[in-house]
């Protein structure tokens, strides 16, 4: 009889092409840990979820690496004058979902786990662009004031966290822009609209998104995408936290270094190989 996982729940934190760390901690230390029954992520990590559970996290690394080797700026000054984008980022990532979470990875999906997705939603009465600019302002300060695992500041100006099962999408189009939406940076990923209104990163609320599983979707892995003291991630009844055991070696929103990425995919391999032998697994 197999033993069931020894996690009912997986958490993926946000963090830009970091997130990357976790595709490839999954890939060395997944076959042993086995499938949870649910999945939550946010921003970079909602796409890691989907990519990991639907057999394309492979394929996502591929489509990074060709577009880092095309790509030889992250600003690109000469289309101020061009039809083109100043910033390639949001071209790149929402073709990337549109290719990789294509409707056969979404049918793959819906055979579970459940993939929990986190959204921010700002104030009404904030609007879109005020809600963006106190929403991601509160978020760096309290980020480099407090650095705490979980924000709260946010909540407490408004803003209200929004769950969306990534099996709820109709097809592949809506999953991409359902991550679109809990991806959104602005100006890097512009202000998306989820049910009509105007939806931030989930990060904003939960860029550890704990804030997606219920109190008693227990034990849960919890990986991370940048480094705290250890002692801080000690304590937590029910909650594993793992973070890399070095900085990941790629900045969150650089497109233009494959060997960088590559090099990220790979300190995930080793940290998950690592993470077994201490778990006896």
């Amino acid at each position: 009889m197999t033993p069931p996982p020894p996690y009912q729940a997986l958490v993926l934190a946000g963090g830009g092409n970091r997130c990357i760390w976790q595709a490839g901690f999954w890939e060395s230390a997944g076959p042993a840990l086995g499938t949870p029954q649910v999945v939550a992520g946010v921003s970079a990590g909602a796409c890691m979820a989907c990519a990991i559970f639907a057999g394309r996290a492979r394929g996502s690394l591929e489509y990074m690496l060709r577009q880092a080797a095309r790509l030889d700026k992250n600003l690109y000054w000469r289309n101020l004058w061009r039809p083109e984008p100043l910033l390639p980022h949001f071209k790149v990532y929402r073709q990337g979902l549109l290719e990789i979470l294509d409707q056969e990875a979404l049918a793959r999906l819906r055979q579970g786990p459940e993939v929990r997705i986190l959204l921010a939603r700002p104030p009404a009465w904030a609007g879109a662009v005020g809600g963006t600019l106190l929403g991601f302002a509160c978020y760096f300060l309290e980020k480099h004031l407090k650095r705490p695992l979980h924000p709260t500041w946010s909540q407490r100006l408004g803003f209200r966290p929004v769950v969306v099962r990534a099996d709820e999408c109709r097809d592949g189009r809506e999953l991409a822009r359902l991550i679109l939406a809990s991806s959104s940076t602005p100006p890097i990923v512009p202000v998306q609209r989820w049910g009509g209104r105007p939806a931030l990163d989930g990060g904003l609320v939960d860029n550890v998104p704990l804030l997606a599983l219920k109190p008693q979707e227990r034990p849960a892995l919890v990986l991370l995408t940048r480094r705290h003291p250890p002692g801080l991630l000690q304590g937590h009844p029910g909650l594993t936290y793992v973070q890399p055991s070095r900085p990941i070696p790629v900045a969150k929103w650089d497109y233009t270094s494959p060997e960088r990425l590559q090099a990220a995919f790979d300190l995930g391999r080793r940290d998950g190989e690592e993470f077994l032998r201490r778990q006896g697994l």
